[in-house]
């Protein structure tokens, strides 16, 4: 017989960190901890103040369990400072986190007492569950939770963020995080119409006029349709001086994906000045080098004086695609990156470690299955003249059956080399 544990049957039936099914293993932890204090110091969004218990479970999984209390703190004075009004409901979360963690130091009156405090709470909103509530603001917090820890939670944030929606679809702080979810998700996929990640984001705009970092999003969606009407976005989203690391980050994709690369490394500059450790930013460095080197290479045929210069880039790029993985090891598409750039190099056996590096990585998104076996099939058939191996990898990249911006290019590349083996 098992002995009755009333902390527990009451810990599983909070909602918070420790009962959203986060993940707690296979997680780049430094990386994760990073962007979260980044996004602390430098994102303007008073409102999401729940960014804060986020690190308290991140804190928890480092078995820093007492910065996580400090971090609980954090979130309940900000809690009292921007949502005085609904800070009951608001704090529900948190004391949700502080229960758990007490638990974990066995500090079981300490844990009890926040039990006692949510209890009271779900009595107070007629709740018909003594330890949970159903309110919007905490599905929105789980929404927020959820975009933290990667792709493959992109669509359970979508949804929390819809259910919170359906009861306030005017709450400023729900727009935007629907806004910001299916614009990641049409990042990665082919499965989510482009019209409802512009829809949403114009809806987000229009109830956070201040917010520039959902102004620089709507920039990047709008940039293939209205290329003017994104660029007016960018130099709204640039004027507002809130959030600006991150603004910088997308005024640069912007105006590399134009093709005004120096403009585009300017705003990189000024944003790693901020940032100095952002894997993102050094990869985005590396990409307009890239770029300078494609461009540079078509004219080594007819200026032979330029092969110094492009030389020069590609060490450039190297450098920028080497400091991103070296602050997130994890970071598959700089890895497959810099491996591509030995390849310009003619450093195939860098190139090749590389690759295999993110071939024998485990517990990856389906995009990212995807776009490794398509760029290690191109560099098989492109520098290693191998047919074979590169055929093999295109069809590992299709075995994934999800739908995604990567998928078409996998198609194309198979049909592509079996033409050629017809002809």
């Amino acid at each position: 017989m098992f002995e009755a544990n009333p902390i527990m049957d009451a810990l599983i039936q909070l909602r918070c960190h420790f009962t959203w099914d986060l993940p707690r293993r296979d997680l780049d932890l430094p990386d994760l901890e990073g962007r979260i204090l980044q996004e602390i110091s430098f994102l303007g969004t008073k409102s999401n103040v729940g960014v804060h218990s986020t690190l308290a479970y991140v804190k928890h999984l480092k078995r820093e369990n007492e910065e996580a209390l400090e971090s609980l703190k954090k979130a309940e004075e900000l809690i009292q400072r921007y949502h005085a009004e609904e800070a009951e409901i608001r704090s529900l979360v948190a004391w949700g986190n502080y229960a758990w963690i007490y638990h974990h130091l066995g500090r079981l009156p300490e844990a009890q007492t926040y039990l006692d405090k949510v209890e009271a709470s779900c009595s107070k909103l007629s709740s018909p569950s003594r330890y949970s509530v159903e309110f919007p603001e905490i599905d929105c917090e789980e929404g927020w939770a959820l975009l933290k820890f990667g792709g493959r939670y992109y669509q359970r944030a979508r949804v929390c963020f819809q259910k919170a929606l359906q009861l306030k679809p005017d709450n400023p702080e729900f727009n935007t995080g629907f806004a910001i979810t299916v614009y990641r998700l049409n990042e990665i996929s082919q499965g989510n119409p482009r019209n409802v990640s512009l829809n949403a984001l114009r809806r987000a705009v229009s109830l956070n006029p201040e917010d520039a970092y959902i102004k620089a999003l709507l920039a990047l969606t709008l940039q293939d349709q209205n290329p003017e009407e994104g660029e007016r976005y960018i130099k709204e989203a640039l004027r507002a001086r809130s959030s600006q690391p991150y603004v910088f980050r997308y005024a640069a994709k912007f105006y590399r994906i134009k093709g005004s690369l120096e403009k585009a490394l300017h705003f990189l500059k000024l944003a790693l000045q901020e940032m100095p450790t952002s894997a993102l930013l050094h990869h985005q460095v590396g990409l307009c080098f890239k770029d300078q080197m494609i461009q540079i290479k078509g004219t080594l045929k007819n200026q032979p004086e330029r092969r110094q210069l492009f030389d020069r880039i590609i060490e450039l790029a190297l450098h920028h695609f080497k400091k991103a993985v070296e602050y997130k090891p994890g970071f598959v598409l700089a890895y497959i990156d810099l491996a591509k750039m030995y390849a310009e190099a003619g450093d195939y056996i860098n190139a090749e470690e590389n690759f295999q590096r993110v071939l024998s990585m485990e517990q990856l998104e389906d995009v990212r299955k995807q776009e490794i076996h398509y760029h290690y099939g191109r560099f098989q058939e492109f520098h290693r003249r191998s047919k074979d191996n590169a055929h093999t990898h295109y069809l590992e990249g299709l075995k994934v059956n999800k739908e995604t911006y990567i998928r078409p290019l996998l198609l194309s590349a198979v049909k592509k080399l079996e033409a050629k083996r017809l002809h």
